[in-house]
This record gives C-alpha cells, sequence and structure tokens, in this order.
C-alpha cells in the first residue's frame, strides 16, 4: 500500500511540473477547498446540522479569506471545526505555496524553478525586492502581527467580561481572521456590539490595513528601513497613496451621506464611517453597523471601495489600486492628447497597460454574468444582489443580510465568485486557456519606470 502511495505522489508531482503556474495555482486552492470541505463535513467537527453545499461554502469563504456564511460558525462547528476554518483561513491569506516555500529555504535554502514561477506568478515583486527577503518577511510579518493581535484582542475581550479560555480562542481566532481579511467572527452578530470600542475598532483596523497593504509594502519598507540606501518602489508609493485617498473618501461620504451613520453621537459618527470603509477597502468584512440599513447610494460606494480593494500581493480583493491607477492614466492621456500614458512623471509601459485594461474588463464582466444568474433565478432586491456578487469577488464578506436566503443555484453562483476572486480574474482566465504570462495578474506596477 505505501508503494501505491508513493508512485501517485510521484505522478502527481509529474502532472504538476507539466501544468502552468496559474493552473498550478487554480488547483492548489481547488485542493484546498476540498481537502476543508471533506474535513468539515466529519461530524467530530460539527455540533450542529449543516447541509453538503453549507460545508462546501463555508471551506470556500475560509480559503478565499471572504467571510460570507450560509450558517453561524459558532453554533455549527465545535471548536475543532472552527480550527479548520482558522487553517483553512490562515493558508488562503499567506498565498499557495508561501510557507511549505519558507520551510523549504529554512532548511535547504534552495528554491527550485517551479516554486519560483509559481510564487512570481501569485506575488509579483518589484526587481529591488528579492523572493527569499520577500517571503521570509510573509511568514514573519504575519506571525508577528496576528501575535500582536491575538494579545491585544484577549486584552479587549477579558476587559469586556469574556471568561479566560473563550477569550484565548477567541482572541486567536479573530486575530489570524482579521490579519488575512477573512472576515470570519464566532460573534454571530458579528462586530456590531462594540461600534463605541475604540480599542476593538482599533485592533481590527491596524490588523486589517497591514495585511491588505500588501506584503510588497511591508518588505519595501522594511528594506528601507534597514538598509537606508534602499529606495521604496513605485509600486508601493502608489499603493500608499491611493491607499488614503480612498479612505480619505469613503469616510467622507459616509460620514456625511448615510442617514444610519448621521444619526450616531458624534464620537460614534465618525470611527462607523471609517471603520465601514476600512472594511470595505481592506475587505476586512467586519462591520459596526448594519449594511442592510445603508442608503442605496452609499451601497453604491461600498460596492466601489469592495470593487477597487487595496494592494496586489496582500490579503485583500478588489481589482486593486494599481489596476485602478492605471485606468485612470489612460483616461487621463486619452483627455489631454498625451502621446504617452503616464503617471506621476513616469511613463507606464504598454504591456503593464494592457494587463491592468485586460484585469478590469474580465472583473467587470464575471460581476455582471453572476449578478444576471443570481437574479433571474432569485427573488431579492437587485441592489442587494449587485452588493453580495461584489462582495464574494472582491473577497470582502459583508453583506446586507441576503447570503442565506439566496437558493441553491445562486449560492453555487457566490461559490464560484469567491473561488475567482481568491485567484485573480487573470489567473482564472489563464488557468482554463492554459497560458502563461509573466507580468503581474493584477497590477501593471512591478519595479520603478524611468521617465
Amino acid at each position: 500500500m505505501p508503494n501505491k502511495f508513493q508512485e501517485l505522489a510521484k505522478k502527481y508531482a509529474l502532472l504538476k511540473k507539466g501544468w502552468t503556474p496559474q493552473q498550478n495555482l487554480f488547483y492548489g486552492f481547488f485542493t484546498y477547498i476540498i481537502l476543508g470541505f471533506l474535513l468539515l463535513c466529519l461530524p467530530i467537527f460539527q455540533k450542529g446540522s449543516a447541509t453538503i453545499l453549507d460545508h462546501l461554502f463555508i471551506s470556500t469563504s475560509a480559503v478565499s479569506t471572504t467571510g460570507l456564511v450560509t450558517v453561524s460558525i459558532f453554533d455549527t462547528y465545535n471548536i475543532f471545526g472552527q480550527f479548520i476554518i482558522m487553517v483553512l483561513i490562515q493558508l488562503g491569506g499567506i498565498g499557495y505555496l508561501t510557507f511549505t516555500t519558507f520551510m523549504l529555504l529554512s532548511t535547504t535554502r534552495k528554491m527550485t524553478l517551479w516554486h519560483k514561477k509559481i510564487l512570481s506568478t501569485e506575488f509579483t515583486l518589484p526587481k529591488t525586492i528579492k523572493i527569499k527577503d520577500f517571503l521570509k518577511s510573509v511568514i514573519l510579518f504575519t506571525l508577528i502581527m496576528e501575535l500582536i493581535g491575538a494579545v491585544l484582542f484577549f486584552i479587549a475581550f477579558t476587559g469586556d467580561g469574556m471568561a479566560i479560555g473563550e477569550a484565548i480562542w477567541s482572541s486567536v481566532f479573530h486575530s489570524v481572521s482579521t490579519f488575512c481579511t477573512a472576515g470570519f467572527s464566532l460573534f454571530n452578530n458579528g462586530f456590531t456590539d462594540y461600534i463605541d470600542d475604540n480599542f476593538i475598532n482599533f485592533i481590527i483596523s491596524m490588523l486589517a490595513i497591514c495585511g491588505s497593504l500588501g506584503f510588497i509594502v511591508i518588505t519595501d519598507f522594511g528594506l528601507w528601513i534597514k538598509h537606508k540606501t534602499h529606495k521604496l518602489s513605485f509600486t508601493t508609493k502608489i499603493i500608499f497613496y491611493g491607499f488614503l485617498i480612498l479612505l480619505t473618501f469613503g469616510t467622507v461620504f459616509f460620514y456625511f451621506f448615510e442617514p444610519s451613520i448621521a444619526i450616531l453621537p458624534s464620537n460614534s459618527r465618525f470611527l462607523a464611517s471609517f471603520f465601514q470603509t476600512m472594511t470595505a477597502m481592506t475587505t476586512v468584512g467586519f462591520n459596526t453597523v448594519d449594511f442592510g440599513a445603508f442608503s442605496q447610494a452609499m451601497m453604491l460606494i461600498c460596492i466601489f471601495l469592495m470593487y477597487i480593494g487595496a494592494s496586489p500581493s496582500g490579503t485583500a480583493g478588489g481589482i486593486k489600486i494599481t489596476t485602478l491607477t492605471a485606468v485612470f492614466a489612460i483616461m487621463k492621456s486619452q483627455l489631454t492628447g498625451s502621446k504617452h500614458i503616464t503617471f506621476l512623471g513616469r511613463i507606464i509601459p504598454f504591456e503593464r497597460l494592457y494587463t491592468a485594461m485586460s484585469a478590469f474588463i474580465f472583473y467587470t464582466i464575471i460581476i455582471l454574468i453572476a449578478t444576471f444568474l443570481i437574479t433571474i433565478t432569485n427573488n431579492l432586491k437587485f441592489e442587494n444582489i449587485l452588493f453580495e456578487v461584489a462582495s464574494a469577488l472582491g473577497t470582502v464578506g459583508i453583506s446586507t443580510g441576503i447570503t442565506a436566503d439566496i437558493n441553491t443555484f445562486g449560492k453555487i453562483v457566490i461559490i464560484a465568485t469567491m473561488f475567482i476572486g481568491r485567484l485573480g480574474v487573470l489567473t482564472f482566465g489563464l488557468a482554463l486557456w492554459s497560458r502563461n504570462i509573466n507580468d503581474d495578474n493584477e497590477s501593471f506596477l512591478t519595479e520603478d519606470i524611468a521617465v
């Protein structure tokens, strides 16, 4: 029997080497989902009833770090089932092969060409950052931030009167879920009870922003602090400034134009506005107010923020700030009649623009198709369906409360949408059509570009 397993393992290894990097990512994340699904189906991990589709939905949502759920995590799964979900979130958050490659480097200090190709496809890095430095930053920064988050959550939960044993597990689970911007909570009403809790809001915001800004930015800043001669890449600057602008934009709009937030006391109003903007942009998926009570205008703003997301090579979803920047640069160049497409005085290569525009168009098409399929098979409000689809593809996880009400076909559509969102729309397309590219699947900026 062991020999048969060894033979199967060898055949599978040879098969993987024949796949393109995009196909390896596709089947890698798919394998995570199926394994998680099979485990969650086992009675030993359950304490409440759920359908097979519910288990598949939860597994996909965890691996894709989305956070949409059709059943209560706390009421459906025991602590061991919750641990399985947390592991799936962690694997989905740090990326396929990231941990195993880190262990490989730690033991042999060698990285195979196969590993390099897949990692280069999943994480496109500026030329100023080496893969080895990047991987170390990913693992160490993730562990450090999740440890800090767990300690801070523990202080907050015990201070709120939670029992020590429950507080330890809740702190660890929510720290991993927050940093990976997964949005899974052990509280059935999420964090709506903490709308006025400045400490809890700070912890979630800090972890989510650090995770969503991306490991490129963190690695780049780390090298800049360590080596004063290291220059921040153009990509890092675009991500950082773009994030600040969009975060300010969303906070202002929610503060002044959302009725359900405007009625809050002055000290809670700004905090709620900032938090809802942050949760949509970082795709962390937690909320302190009911999105189902939002006005249509503010739902549109929220959909826009979920559509954009944050940074490539981070834990957030969306088309990414860099892709938005490319589209904006193209529009600006067309309106001004410029011969070159530039941003902040730098010429953007056409191959980067093609990649960004392809991602933008494909992403939009998937939202339209998924919304159409659910709309024609469900008698739900159109704006709520569009919101749900944008949340699924952006791997955000916030909802107007219709997730459990969607029929079986609609849930299957959402499952596929979450998977595509985690994989990346271009990676998904290239995996299906068996093509391979060396450019970033979500971004056009991977190095400083000379004027």
